[in-house]
């Protein structure tokens, strides 16, 4: 019985996918429509192979998905790898969809080894990673949102983005929005900043007069009538923008804790010292919950890029940032590690020490997360919530602290 491999090279429109046999013959090749009609058309081209294995670049989307739905074997190959592969089949520097898709089952025929088959996970996890990642989608958008608007406050009324900390907040956008110019708050004394403040719900520590003061402490405004009016509008358009945004963010939020605290794995990464619940979700919508997919502390380590890099060559040895690695992940785990110094002997004495030799405040929280993801795997694998008792590494640290 002859054995097949496909290759799919993914685009926006169409898809390009080839299949071989064990000879590297090429069996078939043909271009599917990203809709409806175009995956059917090729899950039943599949079929006809005996639901060989599909190497494609990208490990999500709605093609992974139903490729892995239908139970075919969806092998990830990194874009870097294929980048480097080219060279192996041709000299000149083209490319065309259909090549890659060769490339790519012929990658799959000779070093399929090499790589790990998609493991479906979970549909509670699918929708935590929905609701976590469109939450940082969202956030990205309100951050560039709320720099456009601090930018352009600065330009002609610097005193207006810095009463409240945060220009972004629901209490300062209400403020931009009711006084968008220095003319229309010019007549704002004491009494009506406490009666603004107290309709908005201020829980802030400054008094009336204290935030007045922030208001009037700042750069004069700038420029003539018209152009303050013009930018005063604007600004209240960015207000309006904004804040059912910032609103949409929070119920998202809520939503998010709320999923995390009910699931199993959820509540293990939420044990770590403040892990939170918000951070643990994200954690946990990267990790997954098939534990087979990490083999070691080790690969989760170089998943979460939180473990360098070592180039040796010779007497030569060089030891370099992990670029290529699942962002998202890092940015959760170190999130993390950073929280957990501030209330954990164990974490802020190596933070401390990593700090005594030189490394920067990055650099310091990247080998404590690798520190964390050790414990982390563990507990993860064995399915327990962490327990500092077990910790030697955290007994040693209270020990030494109580010392």
């Amino acid at each position: 019985m002859s054995t097949f491999y496909a290759g799919l090279d993914w685009a926006s429109q169409t898809h390009a996918v080839c299949i071989l046999d064990e000879r590297c013959t090429v069996r078939e090749q043909l271009e599917i429509e990203h809709n409806a009609a175009g995956l059917a058309a090729l899950l039943r081209r599949l079929r006809h192979y005996g639901n060989p294995p599909v190497a494609i670049e990208r490990p999500s989307g709605l093609i992974v998905d139903t490729l892995v739905e239908a139970g075919l074997p969806v092998v990830p190959i990194h874009p870097n790898v294929v980048k480097a592969t080219r060279p192996r089949y041709r000299s000149h520097g083209a490319k065309s969809d259909a090549s890659d898709a060769y490339l790519l089952a012929d990658l799959l025929r000779t070093d399929g080894h090499r790589f790990r088959p998609l493991a479906p996970q979970g549909d509670e996890v699918r929708a935590l990673r929905a609701l976590v990642r469109g939450r940082d989608d969202l956030v990205a958008t309100r951050v560039q949102l709320a720099n456009q608007l601090r930018s352009l406050l600065e330009s002609f009324w610097p005193g207006a983005a810095e009463v409240f900390a945060d220009v972004d907040s629901p209490i300062a956008l209400a403020f931009v929005e009711r006084y968008p110019t220095p003319e229309s708050a010019s007549h704002l004394g004491p009494k009506r900043m406490a009666a603004f403040c107290a309709q908005h719900a201020y829980c802030g520590r400054r008094t009336p007069e204290q935030l007045l003061a922030r208001l009037h402490q700042a750069a004069a405004p700038t420029g003539s009538e018209l152009e303050i009016d013009a930018k005063g509008e604007l600004a209240r358009s960015l207000a309006r923008t904004l804040q059912p945004l910032v609103e949409q963010i929070r119920l998202l939020t809520s939503r998010i804790e709320h999923h995390v605290e009910s699931l199993a794995d959820g509540r293990i990464f939420m044990s770590f010292p403040r892990a939170g619940r918000l951070c643990a979700a994200k954690i946990l919508a990267e990790i997954g919950n098939v534990r087979e997919r990490f083999d070691s502390d080790e690969h989760l380590a170089a998943e979460a890029g939180v473990a360098p890099l070592t180039y040796q060559s010779g007497k030569s040895k060089a030891v370099a940032f992990r670029w290529a690695c699942n962002h998202r992940l890092r940015a959760a785990i170190t999130c993390m590690a950073d929280n957990s110094r501030h209330a954990h002997p164990w974490a802020a004495t190596i933070y401390a020490r990593a700090r005594a030799r030189g490394c920067d405040h990055p650099h310091a929280i990247r080998i404590l997360a690798r520190a964390w993801i050790r414990v982390l795997w563990r507990a993860w694998h064995d399915r327990k919530p962490y327990d500092p008792n077990l910790h030697r590494g955290a007994q040693l640290a209270f020990i030494a602290a109580k010392g």
